[in-house]
């Protein structure tokens, strides 16, 4: 991954919050408000999701609360918890990648760890992490803990990470027997402490975690981790935040944005290099598009006449033709792009029927494999258990 040009075809993933990025898209969609928060929903979506041929879809997380983020009163906003949705997705499916946004600082590390291990499972190693760090007082109140900001905020998302990867690699991959004759389930011998503790200058909440996980090491080995660009030390909250590439710690794809669409293959191209190939880069696009009759430019004014959508991202507006080579674009030096359409009701219609389907033809967009896992797509090997290496050093010795 150290070319700042790709020699492999790219992945699109697909944002699945909610009823799509518009804080009105609700207006739009094929459903009453009611069934924005049921099984029914999840299942739809990410089904045609999977048909349409993208390779990932994320589900985000955290409070939506009216007036912030540009949800107004009058607007229907809600969620449930991502890591569930994801769960509930990942029998239903066979190709996509499953991606829940889960919180590092208001999150217990040992749970998330276990939910995360779990989804591996349910998904046949179809499941990855996207980080998320807000310690914003209201979040903090909701769990009896003060606000976190500054220092404190980037160094608890990084020892979630780090206990996390820890757990993970607690069992070997071999450590379940199941040995009949001695009635033995477990090699006691291939499960390891992960002994972490935070150290005298922890500029947050001090915490301890002794482990071994309460669960087998996942599918995958180790989960892929994303985090948006913010998060990475040296490039937003603080130095010493989140830290990129290798088997054992860090990040593995790094989520991307600019302005304008017509910056953003340059800032992937700028962020390829600045990490030399030690990482994954995503580009994000909000995506609106020709349809129903109505121009995305229409579209997007209807839509804001009830509550502006306020978004830091590039945004495309236009058809599905420009789109096709919006993202041939981007797909030459990005490793993947994910979009944020306006209306997932109308947009991934579109999606489905004008977009994915050229690119497949021009051979940038990677085909779609039933069964293979998040490692497979992002060409990463399955990494042994820090702890078995360590345990075969000291055997040599």
């Amino acid at each position: 991954m150290s070319s700042t040009e790709n020699s492999l075809p790219g992945f699109l993933a697909l944002e699945l919050d909610g009823d799509g990025a518009h804080p009105a898209a609700w207006r739009a969609a094929r459903h009453t408000p009611a069934e924005l928060l049921t099984g029914e929903r999840i299942r739809a979506t990410v089904l045609a999701a999977e048909s349409a041929g993208f390779q990932i879809a994320t589900f985000s997380d955290g409070p939506l609360v009216a007036g912030q983020e540009g949800h107004a009163g009058h607007d229907v906003a809600g969620r449930l918890d991502a890591v569930q949705r994801a769960a509930f997705a990942a029998p239903l499916t066979h190709s996509i990648i499953l991606v829940p946004e889960v919180d590092t600082v208001f999150t217990e590390p040992f749970h998330v760890a276990t939910q995360l291990a779990s989804l591996d499972y349910v998904s046949g190693g179809r499941a990855g992490w996207l980080v998320a760090a807000s310690g914003t007082e209201r979040e903090g109140a909701a769990v009896g803990r003060a606000k976190v900001e500054g220092a404190a905020l980037a160094a608890e998302s990084a020892a979630s990470v780090e206990v996390a990867r820890r757990l993970w690699d607690s069992w070997e991959d071999d450590a379940v027997i199941r040995d009949v004759e001695s009635g033995r389930y477990l090699d006691v011998d291939k499960l390891h402490y992960a002994d972490f503790e935070t150290g005298p200058d922890f500029p947050g909440t001090g915490y301890s975690v002794k482990g071994p996980a309460i669960i087998p090491r996942p599918l995958q080995g180790q989960l892929p981790v994303l985090a948006p660009l913010r998060l990475i030390g040296g490039n937003g909250l603080e130095d010493g935040g989140l830290n990129v590439g290798g088997p054992d710690s860090g990040i593995d794809a790094v989520l991307v944005r600019a302005r304008e669409v017509s910056e953003l293959a340059a800032e992937v191209t700028r962020i390829r290099g600045l990490f030399a190939g030690r990482v994954a880069v995503i580009a994000e696009l909000d995506v609106v598009l020709d349809a129903r009759g109505q121009s995305a430019a229409e579209r997007i004014a209807e839509l804001d006449s009830h509550t502006p959508w306020h978004s830091s991202g590039a945004r495309y507006t236009g058809n599905a033709q420009g789109l096709v080579e919006v993202l041939t674009e981007i797909l030459a030096t990005a490793h993947g792009v994910r979009l944020h359409p306006a209306v997932l009701d109308v947009d991934l219609d579109e999606l489905a029927r004008l977009v994915l389907p050229v690119l497949r033809r021009r051979g940038v967009l990677a085909p779609t494999t039933t069964d293979a896992t998040f490692r497979d797509l992002l060409g990463l090997d399955h990494p042994a258990s820090r702890y078995a290496a360590v345990e075969k050093q000291s055997v040599d010795f």
